[in-house]
Parts: structure tokens; sequence; C-alpha cells
């Protein structure tokens, strides 16, 4: 059995982080370890004002430690949300301390969405974590993630697919074997992915129907599939199409439920979807 570690932060409710991670590639047929790096009461989305949050990073080390003594494989490692410059550090030396020639290191960069940084988060930030990108064969960026990334100005609209490719190519450059763009449109009708291989030099790109609206946790779901994917050995335009299929699944059963569910997607009632699209 295929074995994943995913290093993020534990939302107690509201369907995101961990509480989407360790679901979703458990249902993929993969052993999921899971490294907290804090706890909140829920997501620190708008509506969740005065969430609480117990910060745990003093006990990554000693995880990491213990983990090492008992001399676990690890076929992946994925990281999420990281909350600070010590986390960032820390995970830079859980890396290289698990990293092997076999496993994956797959880095979702999470920083901010529509051209803004997430409250917290600033230029210095987004400069540590260039660094740790470097590390990862595997990032997945949205498009105002590359834009931070790559320190320029954010291009919500209006571009093209030579610009999409152009940034991909730049975002190789700092240093990961694949780099996955997430959130890309080239029209109203449809919005997808567009992913770039630096040691084969080729592009891969997947489309779906562009849902209007805004749904919470969508990206911790796609990354969490997407990492499934390829720990399970797809091939990355195929773990892509499963990943951004299995998302827009999720979005099209929370529609008309948004009241009650505004929070996150109803990914619960697409597991069984999942479990099909990977046979």
């Amino acid at each position: 059995m295929k074995r994943i570690v995913s290093i993020q932060d534990i939302s107690c409710f509201g369907k995101c982080s961990l509480t989407a991670a360790l679901p979703i590639t458990s249902a993929m047929g993969i052993e999921t370890c899971v490294i907290p790096t804090a706890v909140l009461s829920t997501h620190t989305g708008s509506g969740f004002e005065g969430y609480t949050y117990h910060d745990l990073t003093s006990d990554i080390p000693e995880i990491a430690a213990h983990w090492k003594r008992l001399n676990l494989r690890l076929d992946a490692i994925c990281t999420g949300y990281l909350g600070s410059f010590e986390q960032i550090k820390i995970v830079s030396d859980f890396f290289d301390s698990f990293m092997t020639k076999e496993n994956l290191i797959i880095i979702d960069p999470v920083m901010g969405d529509k051209g803004k940084y997430y409250a917290g988060f600033d230029d210095n930030f987004a400069h540590e974590m260039r660094k740790l990108c470097r590390k990862a064969d595997v990032i997945l960026p949205n498009l105002t993630e590359a834009a931070l990334l790559l320190d320029e100005e954010y291009a919500g609209e209006g571009y093209d697919e030579e610009y999409i490719k152009n940034l991909l190519v730049r975002l190789s450059a700092l240093g990961s074997k694949i780099v996955v763009l997430t959130g890309v449109s080239f029209d109203d009708n449809s919005q997808g992915v567009m992913s770039y291989n630096r040691e084969t030099g080729e592009f891969s790109s997947y489309f779906s129907d562009n849902i209007p609206g805004y749904f919470h946790s969508t990206g911790d779901v796609f990354s969490a599939t997407l990492s499934g994917a390829l720990v399970k050995g797809f091939n990355m335009g195929k773990a892509i199409k499963i990943a951004v299929d299995f998302t827009v699944d999720c979005i099209k059963h929370t529609l008309g439920h948004e009241k009650e569910h505004w929070y996150g997607v109803m990914f619960e009632e697409c597991i069984g979807d999942l479990i099909e699209m990977i046979k």
C-alpha cells in the first residue's frame, strides 16, 4: 500500500485542509499519515470570525524524529497551508530527512487568491515559500500564488495560452520538476488546469465547466486528489483530469445547498464517484 503524509492545519469545522485531505486520499486506497501544523476551530474564511487557533509548530520536529527512528517509508510528502516562517523552515528540514529518489514532494504554496495575500502573509513570506518550492517535485499554485512566487503583477483575466505557458516555464525555473497551475480560464465557459514538466518540456491541460460563484475548500480537494492520483501511478495528464473532474463533481453536488454549506463543498457525497474514476 502506498503511503502519503499530509502536512497542514486541521480546521475542525469547514471541510478543508486535513479534514479534506485525509478522507479523500484514504478513499483512493492510500495510507494517509498526517502532521497537523495547527488546530483551528473553523477555517479562516469570511463568516468564521472569532475562530480559535492552537499552534503545533513545536510538535513537528518531535514527530519527525520519532518517524525517523521508526524508519518510516513515505511515497509522497504533501504540504498545504503553512502559517509561519518557522513552519516553512521545519518543513524544509523534514524534506531533507525523508526525501528519497523514489518519493514525491508535492507543495501547494498556499498564500492567497484573487490577486491578494491571505491574512498574515506578505512578500517576505512569499520569498521563503519560493525557497521551499526549490525542493519540490511538483508545485500547485493558483494564478495569484504564481504571481507572488515570481514577484510580479497578478493577471486575473485577459491572458492567453502563450502567457500561461511562459508563466509555467518561469515557475519551473524556481526548481520544481513539474508545475501545475490551477484556475486557468481562457473564456467564460470553461476553467481548468495547465501543467509543465521541466525535464520533458511537455505541457498538459484539462478544462471543465466554469461554474459561477466562490466555493471554499476546492483548492484542498483538488490538491489532495491530484496528489493521490500521482501516487497511484497515473500520468500527469490523467491525474489532472481525475482531480479536475472530482473537484467539479463536488461543486455541482453543492449547488442548491449553498445556504447550509457555504463554508465548503460537499465532497463526502462524491467519494463514490472518485473511487470509480481511479478504477
